[in-house]
């Protein structure tokens, strides 16, 4: 496996997706700190950017699911957004105060848009964080600006160019080679009707030196088939249900 400081922890390694978005308070302080009193190491979060070049720790672009407050974060500056309040109770973290509150959690940063790449690194580098997160997207232009920025040292995810190569990189049985900062293929079971995580794909990625994280499983019975195919990894917004699956397998951290 390619050897980045994010990865230091026995695999499979268990994410809290967005400290656990089942409880409704996603992305919160309040959400993170739950993550971890359970025992999880790796949270994944998201990240936009104000209007002023803060990032924040928010999934949509919208603030209406999550506040009920309309409005977009990116047409924002911080001093409008530090009032509002998810269901009425949680404030929106910045990237810089969640770094800092939890020094020894690994955080897997989902960047959002365009404008949240450079905001998102300065703050990484600010908290001295660079060997505790990955950095990671759906676009791969944003991927590349996002590696520009940070560095061979900062781990980061594929982008779906790079996983569509290596899914038919394992259909013809060879290796690929993406930059040097990639350390996983973040990826769902499958897309549609295509699976993408099969023992094949499993393999080729290992093969390639990448670890599989698969997104975002909340049933008992397909986290045990992916761990059986061997990932290195599985996010869930049922923090409580992949505990169990993990505890009765005997690889929860620390147990």
């Amino acid at each position: 496996m390619r050897r980045f400081a994010f990865l230091d922890a026995p695999a499979p390694l268990a994410f809290a997706h967005r400290g656990g978005a089942a409880e409704g308070d996603e992305n919160t302080a309040e959400a993170f700190a739950r993550a971890v009193a359970l025992g999880y190491r790796y949270v994944e979060t998201d990240v936009h950017a104000t209007t002023d070049g803060v990032p924040v720790v928010f999934h949509d672009s919208s603030l209406l699911r999550l506040t009920g407050t309309d409005g977009r974060i990116g047409a924002l500056s911080w001093p409008d957004l530090r009032t509002v309040r998810i269901g009425g109770a949680a404030a929106i973290p910045r990237l810089d105060e969640v770094l800092d509150a939890w020094p020894t959690i690994r955080f897997n940063i989902d960047v959002k848009a365009e404008a949240g790449a450079e905001p998102t690194v300065a703050a990484v580098r600010r908290a001295g964080a660079n060997e505790r997160v990955l950095l990671a997207s759906f676009s791969d232009r944003r991927l590349a600006r996002l590696r520009a920025l940070a560095g061979p040292e900062v781990a980061t995810s594929m982008g779906p160019a790079w996983v569509a190569r290596l899914r038919l990189a394992s259909l013809a049985g060879v290796r690929v080679s993406p930059p040097p900062s990639v350390a996983a293929a973040q990826v769902p079971v499958r897309q549609g009707p295509v699976t993408i995580v099969d023992r094949r794909f499993v393999t080729t990625a290992h093969r390639s030196g990448l670890q599989v994280h698969v997104w975002t499983v909340d049933d008992p019975d397909e986290m045990n088939r992916l761990l059986d195919l061997g990932v290195d990894g599985i996010m869930t917004d049922r923090l409580d249900v992949l505990r169990n699956v993990y505890r009765a397998r005997h690889i929860w951290p620390g147990e």
